[in-house]
């Protein structure tokens, strides 16, 4: 691996540490916003797979030296794909603790060093690893339904050589690995969750991780052009992975999505105007009450309705015709006093709606009125 991505690497994994620990020391933020409870997350990706060093070891590296052959070489990957999935738990304050089991794979795509493996077609294989991680995570301030996240985790890495081979020929020896081997491992994590309104409880997710293993010792063979082993031994290897994921996150005890708000209905109001007999014009009291109207009509935006009434004095007719008079006088005062025109809607009623029940031809003072209702 270069030694700027190495430096890069280190460098990200250095800076998650440090946001962890800060993250674990903070006082945590409103209960809401963060995981409680169990949760399960899957993701899939790319993975980038450093160059592998590998270096032969005791019977095998003096038999190399002997021969001329260098006892050492490195192995180049294309790039591979990986998967996890992970079981955790959340306590509401933002920290989460979880297990992780993780598949890798790269097929090599160079080689050079020992025994050959740097001429044409002198390579092949993939390496394998399977990974069972703790990790501890940090959920950071939320940011809308954006929620980054930092951790840091610790396991064991399991690195399996599959068919890693060259063929014979010319009488040069080969370098085989064809086992599997296991050593400690850590990992950094820094990853940004987008939570799904429309489904409570689950998030995507999208990682950077970064995964070393402290160099598994595999089994290696020398075979001859006829394939047959001539030397066996172990190779110590290095693994350092860089993953770029999207996954799906679901938390079981996430709260039910608030109901969509409904307004409430708002309560009718009412002023009532009342009128000499037999008069459409108005009284010093009825512009009071019609300033009061217009007063509550402005505080908040509605629908005016004015139901002009009459007595039973006179007949039906006029009285309608008198009813239609004052909702009109109440109407200009109301546009007079800033309400407009095309809020405010009339109707007359006459004779025909009284408040007090009265035999024809009696003068009601009660029934001579307009009726304002703010909606």
């Amino acid at each position: 691996m270069p030694m700027t991505s190495f430096s890069v690497s280190r460098g990200i994994l250095t800076a998650t540490a440090t946001a962890l620990t800060l993250g674990l020391g903070a006082a945590a933020p409103a209960r809401a916003q963060f995981i409680e409870g169990p949760y399960i997350a899957g993701a899939i990706g790319m993975n980038y797979l450093d160059d592998a060093k590998f270096r032969l070891d005791g019977r095998l590296n003096q038999s190399m030296t002997a021969l001329g052959q260098p006892n050492g070489g490195q192995l180049g990957f294309d790039y591979g794909g990986v998967g996890l999935l992970s079981l955790g738990w959340g306590f509401s304050n933002g920290i989460r603790l979880e297990i992780e089991g993780s598949y890798r794979s790269n097929e090599v795509d160079s080689a050079n060093g020992a025994a050959g493996l740097a001429s044409p077609g002198g390579h092949g294989g993939r390496q394998d690893s399977y990974g069972l991680m703790g990790n501890a995570l940090v959920d950071l301030v939320r940011i809308g339904p954006f929620l980054p996240y930092v951790g840091l985790g610790a396991g064991y890495l399991v690195t399996s050589f599959n068919d890693l081979t060259g063929r014979p020929g010319n009488g040069t020896l080969r370098l085989r690995a064809d086992d599997t081997g296991g050593a400690f491992a850590f990992q950094g994590i820094v990853g940004l969750g987008l939570q799904i309104s429309q489904v409570p409880g689950l998030t995507l997710t999208a990682e950077y991780r970064y995964l070393e293993s402290l160099g598994p010792s595999i089994p290696v063979s020398y075979v001859n052009a006829a394939g047959a082993t001539v030397l066996s031994g172990k190779a110590d290897t290095e693994s350092r992975n860089q993953s770029f994921l999207v996954g799906l996150r679901y938390a079981f005890n996430a709260p039910a999505a608030a109901p969509a708000a409904v307004a409430a209905p708002v309560a009718a109001r009412s002023f009532l105007v009342f009128f000499d007999w037999n008069r459409a014009d108005l009284t010093a009291r009825a512009r009071q009450i019609i300033v009061e109207a217009a007063e509550a009509a402005r505080a908040q935006p509605t629908r005016i309705e004015l139901a002009g009434h009459a007595d039973r004095t006179g007949t039906p007719q006029y009285n309608l015709a008198l009813s239609r008079r004052r909702a009109d006088t109440v109407a200009e005062e109301l546009v007079r006093r800033g309400i407009a025109r095309q809020d405010i809607t009339i109707t007359a009623l006459g004779e025909t709606q009284p408040l007090v029940a009265t035999a024809d031809g009696v003068r009601e003072p009660q029934n001579r009125r307009v009726e304002i209702i703010l909606k």
